[in-house]
């Protein structure tokens, strides 16, 4: 097989979310023509994933729009694992990065600011387009092309490309026709997100902008997100999405973990199933995945989305290979290994462990965790390599190591 991404055949991308966006905007920045097709009338405001990790800024500075997207969100330079209980927190410095990371601190700001800003750039480039209202039907391939075929407003239509990029979600449409199994399982439990610009640092002294807060009632996790507490709570299995999407329910959630004399004020609220799957490939010939259409994980870290653009810019890079003539098509079978086996690695084994911390109801088991994040915190020696790897720069650099 024959990859030729210069020909009259474009990168057909499906999904126009933070990882389709990306690896659009890259292989157009190298004059690669890309079609990206989106379900949607117009971009998602997906306010689901809200942290960027320092190896994402520093992938995303490579194609120029850090700066941008640093503008529309906060820089935290340092997160807390608090017990609610006893007050305690342990406060992770990210400065202790500075030597691994042109960006040693988290940004908080919703995903869609990056597709705003991609797809606006996207507009000025002859070879890039971006359509909306069009689903993915089926995808087919030979020995020289991919063939998409796409529901539009004005009816069926057959797009053929040099490959097909599935970055269309956790139900990808290009997974599916594709028949790839997506391995693993579903929590009973679904998660609960509630966004308030009630001033919740009144209520927790020192509060950072990013908390994981242990409970062995009930834990949650705080992060500020421009104006906005988002507060995620895991929800009791068996109750109906209205019971738990109710004002009665969501309120007595942040009565509970904050004493407020009145109502709080809800700008949104969000439940969602929590997954743990990868798909048994990222590969088969022409087509590929990346993001939430290749692996789905708990948010605990926020780890997802940053994997996806891992993916894109992986793939991204070994598609430049061989549009220079570096390697041949087989390349794209170790973009398979290193992002599968990577995610199972670390992504899924550290997104899991991250859940098993803080919702321990043992008492001795949660003062032993909390003692050890403390003494972690306090010695640089120690903070180190736990804000590598959490920081998702210690899987970055494992998985280009993979052959």
């Amino acid at each position: 097989m024959s990859i030729n991404l210069r020909g009259k055949d474009p990168v057909i991308i499906a999904g126009a979310g933070p990882v389709g966006c990306t690896l659009a905007l890259y292989l157009a920045r190298q004059g690669i023509p890309v079609v990206m097709f989106e379900a949607e009338a117009e971009l998602p405001e997906d306010l689901r994933a809200s942290t960027w990790h320092p190896p994402t800024l520093d992938m995303l500075d490579e194609l120029e729009i850090t700066e941008e997207l640093l503008g529309t969100g906060l820089k935290v330079p340092n997160y807390q694992y608090r017990d609610r209980r006893t007050g305690e927190y342990a406060d992770f410095d990210m400065t202790v990065l500075s030597d691994a990371t042109r960006h040693p601190y988290r940004l908080q700001t919703e995903q869609f600011r990056l597709t705003r800003i991609v797809c606006r750039i996207l507009e000025g480039m002859p070879h890039a387009e971006v359509r909306f209202q069009c689903t993915v039907d089926n995808v087919a391939q030979d020995d020289a092309s991919v063939t998409v075929t796409i529901n539009t407003p004005g009816g069926r239509e057959d797009v053929r490309g040099s490959l097909v990029f599935g970055g269309d979600g956790a139900n990808s449409a290009i997974r599916r026709k594709a028949a790839i199994d997506f391995e693993g399982f579903t929590y009973p439990e679904k998660f609960l997100v509630a966004s308030t610009p009630y001033p919740l640092e009144e209520h927790f002294p020192g509060l950072a902008w990013v908390n994981y807060i242990a409970d062995p009632e009930e834990w949650c996790v705080l992060l500020r997100c421009n104006n906005l507490w988002r507060v995620l709570f895991p929800t009791p299995p068996g109750m109906s999405n209205d019971a738990l999407l109710s004002d009665d329910y969501i309120q007595g959630r942040l009565h509970f973990l904050a004493d407020n004399d009145e109502d709080f004020e809800v700008d949104h609220r969000t439940l969602y199933n929590v997954h743990q799957r990868v798909a048994k490939q990222y590969r088969i010939g022409r087509i590929l995945l990346g993001g939430d259409s290749a692996h789905v994980n708990n948010p605990l870290g926020g780890m997802g989305m940053n994997g996806g653009i891992h993916d894109a810019v992986n793939l991204a890079e070994k598609l430049m290979m061989i549009d220079r003539g570096d390697a041949n098509d087989d390349i794209l079978d170790l973009y398979d290994r290193q992002r599968r086996i990577i995610c199972k690695k670390f992504v899924q084994e550290q997104s899991i462990a991250n859940k098993k911390a803080i919702e321990a109801q043992d008492p001795e088991s949660h003062k032993k965790q909390q003692e050890k994040y403390m003494k972690s915190a306090a010695d640089p020696e120690l903070s180190r390599p736990f804000l590598m790897r959490t920081s998702m720069i210690d899987s970055v650099r494992e998985s280009y190591e993979i052959t």
